[in-house]
């Protein structure tokens, strides 16, 4: 697992030396916002997944016990973004890396400036996302969830060195239940399912430390049958991440050219899009091994395993 989450980190970019430029704090929160929601968006998108493999809640008392690995590859147009698209810039490229993406920035013109932003070597192709998750069944078929990774801290050499950490709180509740006479005669299990994520992080970005603190939501509705020890699932509704980008420096935050006065609490836009899941779980006496796919804006592939009673 450290391994694991040392790889999503390893955020490389170039530095480039430059006179400095420095921007308004409107438009500084304008282009951070380009630049850096690709990266918060992905993980949230990560931290949304993995979270139920049937419909069916447990029994009163009933728990499990599960390892959890969302993988989210990183989508193309993700990794660049438009200048010219954001207001008070200009430049003659239409496209520059965001924090994810690879290549030469481009040189964008603002208030009369040109402006080189870094050049940036190596892309993020991928983000995985490991979790410890768990679930108890309660009352009236409900079932509440958690999931946690302890504060780890890193030093990877050339990603840098920070330290992570999340935790989550969810539910599952039957709604058949409450449909008279239908509810009992459906052979498959209904639920509303809904989660919350929050995971905070120090990170290096262009040999800045910098705190990046995401919280991701998601609400679904999801359907399952299980038949000897299969159970397929699959489920729709939708996620929502928002983050806040903090720098502590006494300066300014640099990116090329571009500089940025600190300390900087930027609150980056919410993100907000429909999602659809389907999945397969296998159980063998009390373990459970399943994988699932989510098909949205950012797809992600969760693979699990753990132990479920009753």
């Amino acid at each position: 697992m450290p391994r694991i989450i040392t790889i999503i980190l390893a955020i490389i970019i170039c530095k480039s030396s430059y006179a400095q430029v420095s921007i308004s704090n409107k438009d500084a929160n304008i282009f951070l916002s380009q630049y850096i929601n690709p990266l918060s968006s992905s993980i949230g998108a990560t931290l949304n997944n993995g979270w139920y493999n049937t419909a069916k809640p447990h029994k009163l008392a009933g728990f499990d016990l599960s390892l959890s690995l969302n993988t989210l590859i990183i989508p193309k147009n993700k990794k660049s973004f438009n200048p010219n698209d954001l207001e008070n810039f200009s430049s003659t490229s239409s496209e520059t890396p965001t924090i994810l993406g690879k290549g030469d920035g481009a040189i964008i013109t603002y208030q009369g400036n040109d402006i080189k932003l870094p050049n940036q070597n190596n892309a993020i192709y991928a983000l995985a996302m490991p979790t410890i998750n768990t679930g108890i069944g309660i009352i009236k078929k409900t079932e509440i969830n958690a999931r946690y990774m302890p504060t780890y801290n890193f030093n990877a050499g050339f990603a840098g060195k920070g330290e992570i950490s999340l935790w989550g709180i969810g539910f599952k509740h039957d709604i058949l239940q409450w449909i008279p006479v239908i509810g009992n005669t459906i052979p498959l299990s209904l639920s509303i399912q809904g989660a919350y994520s929050s995971l905070n992080s120090k990170l290096t970005i262009l040999n800045q430390d910098v705190d990046l603190n995401i919280h991701a939501y998601n609400i679904n509705l999801i359907a399952s049958r299980k038949i000897l020890m299969l159970t397929g699932f699959a489920g729709v509704g939708f996620n929502s991440t928002e983050s806040t980008f903090i720098t502590n420096l006494s300066q300014e935050f640099n990116l090329g050219e571009l500089s940025i006065i600190s300390p900087i609490e930027l609150v980056l836009e919410r993100e907000t899009y429909f999602r659809a899941n389907v999945g397969l779980r296998f159980n063998i006496a009390v373990l459970a091994l399943q994988a699932n796919y989510t098909i949205s804006e950012y797809p992600v592939l969760t693979i699990g395993a753990g132990v479920s009673i009753r």
